[in-house]
Order: structure tokens, then C-alpha cells, then sequence
């Protein structure tokens, strides 16, 4: 077997910047063992798996080396990207993904545009051996989300956010129910309103590079913070990526740019 398989940078307007992604377009449905091996295989955060529905609806599921995700930005985008350059007709997509969310993408002034749905967050306790593992000092807010099983942590500095250097082999040591540990600040770079990190040596990799689905809660929590609707979010890990993102009712706009870097064959003979 065959399969048409894409790596993409999301989050991106450069090569090796934003978050990779490995995109395979599946014919048939394949068993979840060899998608989680596949998915170990490539060692990327997500591998996002696809199956054109119809005309412009698709399935689509996402796994870390260590399990699946139910809902991952990167890999969206990174799929997205794969679509519209083998479908050059479609001007729009929707992605009915595994966990039971509906996602609309659409091309719009030369960006991927997608619409996410809103998750909340609730005021939570942290583990202080986390918070010691991260580096951090002080932490200004702590919110749960259980959608993605995530805790979030606010911090006063993005210089801090920034500079953290967390000690991982202590972190993986730690006993949690949690999948990972999103780490956000007020930015103080020009042009952007919130920064963030996100961490899971729990469930697939150390460090994100870049992660759009967090903004299903954080573009939520930073709107109802900074009193604003529109506003953008960059993600200050080694790699970088930035995103637009626009509040809706019951959604989350999330606007960005994806680059190709591989397309080829994958042989599961």
C-alpha cells in the first residue's frame, strides 16, 4: 500500500520556523496500531490522518508518537495546506474530526483561516513540583482544561515565558493525570497580545513548537483578560510561529500560513 503523505511547517511563512507536521492522505481506513506506529515512526508532535468524505468534507485524526489527540491546530492547518494543493478547486474544507468536532477551513487573503470551537477553562490547583521542573517562580493564574486534559499557567513576564529552560527528565518523573502544561504571558513584543509554551512529556513530546488548538481555550481566557475580540498570539519556543485570532460566538477564527516541505510516498508493504 501506497499512501500520499505531506510534512509541512504550519504556523509559518518559512522553511524549518512554526511546527512540523506529517499529513497522510488516506483511500481506506487504517487500524489504530498502525497509525500510532506511523505516527512514531515520523516523531513528530502530531501526524494528522485524512479521508476525502465527499466534494469538500473530510475525516480527519491526529496522534502523537504516544497516542491520539483529539483535536491538534498544527496538524489541521498542516492538513489543510495538503488539500487545497491537491484539491486546487476547493476554496473551502470541512474536517469532521474522531472526538466529534465539526472544523470549517477556508483560503482568505492569502491565509489558511480555522474556525475552532470555543472550550472554557476553569480556576484549578497546581502540582508545585510542575511548577519547580518548569523553572517557574511565580505563576499570577492557574485554569484547567478538561476538553484537552490541560492545565494553563499565566505568567507575568513573556522575557520569563520565553527564557524558561524546564528540566524534563524530572518532569517526566512526576506522576499526573494531565496530557501537558500550557505556560502563557501578556507579550511584550510589538504588534502581538499574548505569548505562549506548551509542554508534554506525558503524552507525545517535551515541547510543542507551535499549537493551534490550545486556542480553543487561551484565545478565550486572553479575550475576557485584555477585553479584546481580534488579537495575536505568538508561540516563543526555538522555532516560533504566530497566529491571528478572532472570537466568534461559539468559536475561535485562528489565521495563519503553512509551508511544504516534503511530498512523497509512503510504503506500507
Amino acid at each position: 500500500m501506497s499512501i500520499k503523505t505531506y510534512i509541512i511547517d504550519a504556523f509559518t511563512t518559512e522553511l524549518f520556523k512554526g511546527n512540523q507536521a506529517a499529513v497522510c492522505l488516506l483511500e481506506n481506513e487504517l487500524d489504530e496500531t498502525t497509525m500510532l506506529n506511523i505516527a512514531k515512526e515520523f516523531g513528530f508532535s502530531e501526524t494528522a490522518f485524512v479521508i476525502k468524505q465527499n466534494a469538500d468534507s473530510f475525516s480527519i485524526r491526529y496522534f502523537s508518537p504516544v497516542k491520539e489527540i483529539p483535536l491538534c491546530g498544527h496538524a489541521t492547518l498542516a492538513s489543510s495546506k495538503a488539500i487545497f494543493t491537491e484539491f486546487k478547486e476547493l476554496s473551502q474544507i470541512i474536517f469532521q474530526t474522531h472526538f466529534g468536532d465539526t472544523l470549517q477551513i477556508s483560503q482568505t487573503n492569502g491565509k489558511i483561516e480555522m474556525k475552532f470551537p470555543l472550550h472554557q477553562t476553569v480556576t484549578t490547583e497546581f502540582n508545585d513540583e510542575i511548577r519547580k521542573a518548569l523553572g517557574i517562580n511565580e505563576i499570577l493564574n492557574s485554569r484547567y482544561n478538561s476538553f484537552h486534559n490541560m492545565l494553563m499557567l499565566e505568567l507575568e513576564s513573556s522575557k520569563e515565558l520565553e527564557n524558561l529552560k524546564p528540566d524534563f527528565s524530572v518532569l517526566r518523573n512526576i506522576e499526573t493525570t494531565i496530557s501537558g502544561v500550557l505556560v502563557t504571558a501578556k507579550s511584550e513584543r510589538e504588534n502581538f497580545d499574548y505569548e505562549y509554551r506548551y509542554f508534554f512529556p506525558w503524552s507525545g513530546a517535551d515541547e510543542d513548537p507551535v499549537t493551534g488548538g490550545v486556542q480553543s481555550f487561551l484565545a478565550k481566557y486572553w479575550s475576557d483578560k485584555l477585553n479584546k475580540d481580534k488579537m495575536n498570539a505568538f508561540q516563543c519556543s526555538k522555532r516560533t510561529g504566530s497566529m491571528e485570532v478572532e472570537l466568534m460566538e461559539n468559536s475561535v477564527i485562528i489565521r495563519s500560513n503553512a509551508v511544504i516541505f516534503i511530498t512523497g510516498l509512503m510504503n506500507l508493504n
